[in-house]
C-alpha cells in the first residue's frame, strides 16, 4: 500500500503514537526519531514520497497496516 499526500508533521504525530520521540531535527530539511532501539529519519516535506515513507515504515518495524490505523 502506498500513502500519497502525508506531510511531515502528520507522520511525526503518527509516529509518536507509538512511543518514537524527536532525537533531533538536522537544520531544516529532516527530523530524527527513535524510540529508544531504532533510529528513522523522516524529511521535511508537505508531501513526503510515498516510496520514501513505505522505507521509513519498514524501517521503523511497523507494517503498512499498523501506520495506516496511527495516522
Amino acid at each position: 500500500m502506498l500513502f500519497t499526500d502525508l506531510s511531515s508533521n502528520r507522520i511525526v504525530r503518527a509516529f509518536s503514537k507509538v512511543d518514537f520521540w524527536i532525537l533531533k531535527t538536522c537544520g531544516t530539511k529532516h527530523i530524527a526519531m527513535t524510540d529508544g532501539k531504532r533510529k528513522i529519519i523522516i524529511p521535511r516535506n508537505n508531501r513526503v514520497n510515498p516510496y520514501t515513507l513505505k522505507g521509513i515504515i519498514r524501517d521503523a518495524g511497523l507494517t503498512d497496516e499498523e501506520f495506516k490505523r496511527l495516522i
